[in-house]
């Protein structure tokens, strides 16, 4: 067994503090191979950013679970090289099993969300408790859900949402012993999280999606005051991203996500925690495709996947200074 800490790694507990003290939420970015990670830690130490590196079971299958946890490790010695030693938590994201929970924690993760939002109440309750329990035996935080979120993303999909229900997180946070809740409250996995039918179009005729019910956040948050909150699929598909990869080839096809400015309204609240890989994905198929296009005698990676690095450097970092705050906080 490797425990966090020996890696250098934080868990989320103190992290969620001061974000709520703060008025703002520390960036939570999937990855899954070495330039998405370098961008992350890059972006955030050049930003003084607080971080959380998400690991999904898809990213697990894919990169190997032994190599992830190497990088992670790798992530704390990159931040001291680049000169600024930020807060780095290791996170499994949508852990649909104790023994999956279980086999990170054993392997140096600081923090595993259980993600029971699809099972009855319950059960979803029961399993929670369980992996809580072998969690804080070693100090390691973890994140439950309430709610459903609609959409796909990795191995999570749902075709429909259902909000969080208010009346039951007190119950669900008092039995579970949870150190954050994922609610749901309009947000969405993937890329198309709204169809153009929910829609309406301001005054330069883009699509803007139905606000976040902040109605119900604000009454959870009264329920549960001083509590940590997370939101899931909070990308914002910015259109220019999305244009690009139709210009050079793609077939994006009604990509919606949600308004920065309810992301930014949100993380002055108790959500301390803003999952966003859609809009990673976005930036880094742009680059690729417009080397591909412009270069096409191009086959050397370096020579793409570089630039799709340098432009997820750009976005992550003007997402922890202009939407979620947390620049400057590290």
């Amino acid at each position: 067994m490797v425990n966090y800490k020996d890696l250098g790694l934080v868990n989320s507990r103190e992290l969620f503090k001061k974000a709520m003290d703060g008025g703002y939420a520390v960036p939570a970015y999937n990855f899954n191979n070495m330039e998405q990670l370098q961008a992350i830690i890059s972006a955030c130490v050049e930003t003084k950013s607080p971080v959380i590196l998400q690991v999904s079971k898809g990213a697990r299958k894919y990169a190997n679970k032994t190599i992830l946890r190497y990088m992670a490790e790798g992530a704390v010695k990159y931040s001291e090289e680049l000169g600024y030693k930020i807060p780095i938590v290791l996170h499994l994201d949508h852990g649909d099993s104790f023994e999956l929970c279980k086999e990170c924690i054993d392997m140096g993760f600081s923090s595993v969300m259980i993600d029971g939002s699809s099972l009855p109440y319950e059960e979803n309750i029961a399993i929670t408790k369980k992996v809580v329990e072998y969690a804080h035996k070693f100090d390691v935080t973890v994140e439950g859900e309430l709610g459903v979120l609609a959409g796909i993303e990795d191995e999570v999909q749902s075709d429909v949402s259902h909000y969080t229900k208010p009346e039951e997180v007190e119950d669900f946070v008092k039995r579970t012993g949870v150190d954050s809740l994922a609610i749901s409250i309009g947000t969405s996995h993937g890329a198309n999280k709204f169809k153009p039918e929910q829609c309406t179009r301001n005054e330069e005729g883009v699509l803007v999606p139905p606000p976040l019910r902040f109605d119900i956040l604000k009454e959870i948050e009264r329920r549960l005051p001083g509590f940590p909150i997370v939101l899931h699929g909070s990308s914002s598909v910015p259109q220019e991203l999305v244009k690009t990869i139709n210009k050079y080839g793609g077939a994006l096809k009604d990509a919606i996500g949600i308004p920065e400015e309810q992301l930014r309204k949100a993380a002055k609240s108790a959500v301390c925690k803003i999952n966003i890989d859609s809009d990673g994905r976005l930036a880094m198929t742009a680059a690729i495709r417009k080397v591909f296009a412009e270069k096409p005698y191009i086959f050397d990676p370096r020579k793409y996947l570089g630039p799709a690095r340098d432009s997820l450097k750009e976005l992550y970092k003007h997402k922890n200074v202009n939407v979620l705050g947390s620049a400057g906080k590290a």
